[in-house]
Order: C-alpha cells, then structure tokens, then sequence
C-alpha cells in the first residue's frame, strides 16, 4: 500500500506528513520503505503525551481535557496540526489504546482514531481491533495507509 501512495502523491504532486501517538512511528516508517518517498514525505511527529499534542500540534488542551488524547475531536486535531505545521497537502494520524492496560468500558484496549486531514476538511475513522499490542498497531498501521488512499482518490481525481 505504502507504494500506492507514493505513486498517487507523485502523480497529484502532493506531500505528506504524518502524527502518531498509538502507533509510534509506524506509519512513517512504512512510508519511508518506498525508494524516493523523500520528495513526498516531509515530516513525522511521534506525539505519545498530551502535552506534545499540544506543544507540536496544536492540540488544544481544552479537547483532550474535555473528550480525552483517543477521541474523534483529538484526532481531527491532531490531523489539522500536523498538516499545519509540516506544510503538507496531506497529513495522516493515529491515536488510540494499544493495550495490553489503559482500557475502559468506554475506550477498551484496541481503540484507534485514525485521520487524514486534507485541504478541504478531515476524514476520521474509529476502529477497534482485537489482538496483542503488536497487533493493534499493526493493524492500525494498515488502516491508515487504506485511509490515505481512500482520502487521495476522492479528494484529488
């Protein structure tokens, strides 16, 4: 998938960013396995505490008190801060609770938001995928990527 997006980015002309919390890299990292990404990527901010959602971001403190760092508000957030601050066309991230603790009724481990903010507006996805930790992020990884091509396609063609 991450070729997918390199060749769709280089086709529109557009670059990205990325922002993870739950996935720590990951997506980034799946980015930058494609030979010549490096004239799409532009940057990636691993955002695991609030306070770098907020210092990096732009998150505002008011969101994350009032719907919590895994919420769709966060996300949208996140998203728009990333796109923000890296200059991109294009920004993609992930906030969620990879386990195997931190889970609640509410937010249970396996939780993820996963956004791709573009020049017209956000996409958000909520999941919840099953599986260890590893698996979560994983998957979470795999989401975003199928996100981005998605977002591409509709927003761009």
């Amino acid at each position: 998938m991450e070729r997918e997006i390199a060749k769709l980015l280089k086709k529109y002309n557009l670059k990205i960013s990325t922002a993870e919390s739950c996935t720590g890299g990951l997506i980034a990292a799946a980015l930058v396995n494609v030979p010549g990404i490096s004239a799409q990527f532009e940057e990636g901010y691993i955002t695991y505490s609030n306070e770098a959602k907020e210092r990096l971001l732009g998150v505002s403190h008011k969101t994350l008190e009032q719907y919590g760092a895994v919420s769709v508000q966060t996300a949208e957030e996140m998203a728009q801060g990333a796109r923000r601050a890296a200059h991109t066309d294009l920004s993609v991230i992930s906030t969620g609770i990879a386990g195997p603790d931190g889970g609640t009724r509410e937010k249970p481990v396996g939780l993820v938001y996963l956004a791709c903010a573009y020049q017209n507006g956000v996409n958000v996805e909520r999941h919840v995928f099953d599986g260890d930790r590893q698996e979560i992020r994983r998957a979470s990884v795999e989401a975003a990527l199928k996100l981005v091509i998605q977002v591409i396609q509709q927003e761009y063609k």
